[in-house]
């Protein structure tokens, strides 16, 4: 006797048992996660690269000339008051331009500021991306303050504080004002002008986070990554 083919129910049961075997389930879990964490990582470099293209960079502050006549030995009349110095500030963003507030340098006897020799204002102004600007500023200095710094050779130090607010423009648009406060030390000679022959770059005391923010965003991103092919 012939065996009975079996019936197209069975067949279509048989089939349905095996779309839901562990096998295929998993194959769909699997899949379900790949989708997931492929969102994550492309979700991930998006808001990193919206990041990178939007920081901003602070501009870079020094000064390039600076003398004070009262302390210059080879005048006949050292009782001159004046003090004279150029800044140079410098945007270094591609395509982001410096809003600037009004620059106020303040010249003192030590980092403390507990006694300030001179204050000098440069009025605000605009600087495009990538562009380079030398400020003069004069000011009047305190004869006595700046002969009391202790003298070493003729040599003494004085600290310099710059400070202002800035408004970074992107595109059309100015980000919200960031105060700036950077210093340094410069020596001045009998001449009274500065000893280095380059500018003195003013750096800020505050630590750096900008690189920090770009290894952890980097991390992340490896890990969503390695995600991936688990």
């Amino acid at each position: 006797m012939p065996f009975a083919k079996p019936s197209l129910g069975k067949e279509k049961k048989k089939k349905e048992d095996n779309s839901q075997s562990p096998e295929n389930m998993s194959d769909s879990d699997g899949g379900c996660c790949r989708c997931c964490c492929s969102f994550i990582f492309t979700l991930g470099l998006t808001a990193l690269f919206m990041w990178l293209s939007l920081r901003t960079s602070n501009p870079k502050c020094s000064i390039e000339n600076f003398y004070l006549p009262s302390l210059d030995t080879t005048l006949k009349n050292p009782n001159d008051t004046t003090l004279n110095l150029t800044l140079k500030l410098e945007n270094t963003n591609k395509d982001k331009g410096i809003k600037y507030d009004a620059v106020k340098v303040a010249v003192s006897d030590s980092q403390n500021r507990n006694h300030v020799v001179a204050n000098v204002s440069v009025p605000g102004f605009y600087q495009g991306h990538k562009k380079k600007a030398k400020k003069n500023g004069t000011g009047t200095a305190n004869l006595t303050v700046a002969s009391q710094v202790t003298s070493n050779n003729g040599m003494r130090v004085f600290w310099v504080d710059l400070s202002t607010s800035v408004k970074f423009k992107i595109m059309f648009w100015y980000t919200k004002k960031h105060k700036i406060r950077v210093g340094a030390n410069m020596t001045v000679n009998a001449t009274g002008v500065k000893v280095e022959r380059k500018g003195i770059k003013l750096k800020s005391m505050a630590p750096r986070m900008g690189s920090f923010c770009v290894v952890m965003g980097s991390l992340l991103n490896f890990l969503v990554f390695s995600l991936l092919h688990f």
